[in-house]
């Protein structure tokens, strides 16, 4: 049985007053996580979205990234902590991180 797991952050392409994130700030992400771990992954698809906070709407346009990791204790603390540096970076109300179980043959 595999004791590795997939951390899979949605990251945005447009920051909350629906200007355009700059590459650079995707860049920096993309190689923190690729020289922390030591491989990355990511999707071309493009992720749309409605949500409402406040009674305000907005939109989003994500992309995935994967990280697949050990699954020790550390490494679910260290994802929540970079989540919450990601939601300054990239000025969100919120940055889903989602995790699970990686079961590869």
């Amino acid at each position: 049985m595999s004791k590795s797991r997939r951390y899979e952050i949605l990251l945005p392409l447009k920051f909350n007053d629906g200007q355009p994130v700059p590459d650079a700030l995707i860049s920096q992400t993309l190689l923190e996580l690729e020289q922390r771990f030591g491989a990355i992954s990511w999707g071309t698809q493009i992720i749309r979205g409605r949500w409402r906070e406040g009674g305000v709407p907005y939109e989003n346009e994500l992309f995935r990234v994967f990280v697949d990791v050990e699954g020790v204790p550390n490494h679910r603390e260290l994802f929540r902590g970079y989540t919450e540096q990601l939601k300054v970076r990239f000025r969100q109300l919120e940055i889903y991180t989602v995790t699970y179980r990686l079961d590869a043959i």
